[in-house]
């Protein structure tokens, strides 16, 4: 029985160790979850022509585990465009969003919002947003949906307020399109954001890239080196089931506990030693 017991201790010591350094292993990527499935606690929602979080007519809800853009209780859409804000910013990261389009859109929607949501990021804070305003100062990510027949090209760029460089070009047109491809149907999309400040931008649809820019700016040429991400309701029923973030920016040095290979921007005040 003594003999039992040494070896089982040794074997949770063990045990205890392999864990640790799985753990604290510098290339495990710690992805965090920020939607938690259950309510809306860390987001703030602001729908044009109303006050902050206030949720008019339920457009954003919270069902089977899901987020939810859904429009059952207007009588017709107008210009009530709707973004749920997260409460912290971001500047360098990896951003994942599991959505699918569902249903009909609703009615008074534009034609061009038909299977049209996006992700924006970068973005001014929802409270800085004035009652009236349609789209909060950011770049988006745009999530598209196909028709069943035609070609409508998935994970293009728009820039309310803003511009970027394509091919070292500054464009200020409002959308660039991606030449991604086309999502038909109600099938689940994950799209994924990689942001470094302001310099390199990707958007990958379900791991591909389809967009690729640079240079994220003001209209007036100031550089937009982080900010807040928001998800859009812009009359079509969405679902989302994740947002998760990979956080880019860390302590780089590779003595510190909780250095991470995968950093790209160095932060030396997250550092830990001890």
């Amino acid at each position: 029985m003594r003999v039992f017991l040494s070896v089982l201790f040794l074997f949770l010591i063990l045990s205890a160790c392999s864990q640790s350094k799985t753990q604290t292993s510098p290339d495990s990527e710690e992805w965090v979850d920020l939607f938690n499935g259950e309510n809306f606690d860390g987001w703030d929602l602001k729908i044009a022509g109303y006050e902050l979080n206030d949720n008019f007519a339920n457009t954003f809800r919270v069902e089977d585990g899901m987020m939810k853009v859904r429009y059952d209780e207007y009588e017709s859409f107008s210009t009530e465009f709707g973004h749920i804000f997260y409460e912290e910013p971001f500047s360098y990261y990896r951003l994942q969003v599991e959505y699918r389009f569902v249903g009909e859109q609703t009615e008074g929607g534009a034609g061009w919002a038909y299977r049209n949501n996006g992700i924006m990021f970068h973005s001014q804070p929802a409270q800085t947003m004035t009652l009236d305003q349609d789209f909060p100062v950011s770049i988006e990510f745009q999530l598209v949906g196909g028709d069943g027949e035609n070609d409508r090209p998935n994970g293009s760029v728009c820039t309310p307020g803003a511009h970027v460089v394509v091919d070292g070009e500054l464009r200020t047109e409002h959308c660039i399109n991606s030449g991604g491809p086309t999502h038909h149907g109600d099938q689940w999309v994950t799209a994924e954001l990689v942001a470094y400040g302001d310099s390199l931008i990707q958007h990958k649809l379900n791991g591909e890239v389809v967009m690729e820019y640079t240079n994220p700016q003001l209209e007036n040429g100031d550089p937009l080196t982080g900010g807040y991400i928001a998800l859009q309701a812009e009359s079509h029923p969405t679902d989302i089931r994740s947002v998760r973030i990979l956080n880019l920016s860390g302590c780089m040095d590779e003595n510190a506990l909780n250095y991470k290979s995968y950093y790209v921007s160095d932060n030396p005040d997250d550092c830990r030693y001890n």
